[in-house]
């Protein structure tokens, strides 16, 4: 499979991975064939990238940490959850306790596993798959610093529901997003009313947004008053956003190195350095399947991981076609003089 940009897909191409819609049914199978319907209605709703079959590159694999039948169970417990919030319900903390058992159990089981998150995003499923991609990353990140399982699930949950403050109403005629009525400190007094969950949980959705510099909102907390949970997801939360969305409506998604690169840059003042030390090495940078450029100026597509350098993966090189087709491959582990000079998207 190879990871392209919707604009280069053509007509007759097969879709690599399904397309799914917020509440986790199927919109698009994997294995269509793509139509010109099907690729503008793919861009109408909101995709930009997708994976497509390619013989070339039918042996590489996109290992998720967590299945496609997880994913779907928490995106159902998510829309559930969010439509009862948005409609003054009640809401059920033990269902959606259930399903973080079964990611944080798959994560567990899959710990070695470089992150890719390339699943496809529409403008239907986004809200529910960053919510899914946030919960994942602080869930490795948290494993690598040594929390325990408890821990762990605390995490995991307020990674979760991180911004369920943002579908809580304001009175009408109140600005949001302002004093207390920012989405940090609705979140947080929906779920401290949850008994069932630790209070830890509802500080986790009211500090994602502070910054060890005592910039953040709301109430510019500094770095040692910030909790561990809220500054590993504050890095989760950012990078997600960064390659989901870009940092505003109107920014541009960021490739994935090219997000790092700016969450580096943030390090000590927006974000905490030993988070995102160990954010470093549970992300592909490069997934499997995009297509790169190296130094050598030969293009080719990433096609394996190395755990620990997530900056130097294999790379397929494909020269010619048919019985005259040469293939190569360059592992930047041990050719320590190339480098990828550019993701061509």
């Amino acid at each position: 499979m190879r990871y392209v940009s919707i604009e280069d897909i053509e007509p007759g191409q097969y879709l690599g991975r399904t397309v799914y819609s917020a509440n986790g049914t199927v919109l698009l199978s994997s294995g269509v064939q793509l139509t010109v319907f099907m690729i503008n209605t793919l861009n109408r709703i909101g995709v930009t990238m997708i994976y497509i079959q390619d013989e070339r590159y039918e042996d590489v694999e996109i290992e998720d940490v967590l299945s496609e039948q997880t994913k779907q169970v928490i995106f159902r417990e998510m829309s559930e959850t969010l439509e009862a919030v948005r409609s003054g319900k009640e809401w059920s903390t033990r269902k959606l306790s259930l399903s973080i058992d079964q990611l944080l159990h798959e994560v567990l089981d899959h710990k070695g596993v470089l992150v890719q998150l390339t699943d496809i995003r529409t403008a239907d499923n986004n809200q529910y798959l960053h919510a899914v991609n946030v919960c994942l990353l602080a869930s490795l990140i948290g494993l690598n610093m040594g929390l325990n399982y408890s821990q762990l699930k605390d995490l995991a949950i307020g990674a979760m529901l991180h911004d369920i403050g943002k579908i809580v109403p304001v009175p009408e005629g109140v600005a949001a997003e302002t004093g207390k009525f920012h989405h940090t400190w609705r979140g947080f007094d929906l779920i401290k009313q949850k008994r069932e969950f630790s209070l830890l949980v509802a500080h986790t959705a009211l500090q994602h947004h502070e910054k060890p510099d005592g910039s953040g909102v709301p109430r510019g907390l500094t770095d040692e008053e910030i909790h561990l949970y809220a500054k590993i997801v504050a890095v989760a939360n950012r990078y997600d956003n960064l390659i989901g969305q870009g940092t505003g409506s109107l920014d541009k998604r960021m490739l994935p190195h090219e997000a790092c690169e700016t969450m580096m840059a943030a390090s000590e003042h927006d974000l905490d350095r030993s988070v995102l030390i160990e954010f470093t090495r549970i992300v592909s940078i490069y997934p499997n399947g995009t297509s790169v450029r190296l130094s050598t100026k030969e293009t080719g597509v990433v096609v394996r991981q190395h755990r620990g350098l997530p900056g130097r993966p294999v790379v397929r090189l494909i020269r010619g076609s048919g019985d005259d087709m040469e293939v190569k491959e360059v592992d930047l582990a041990t050719e320590t003089t190339l480098f990828i000079e550019a993701v061509l998207a």
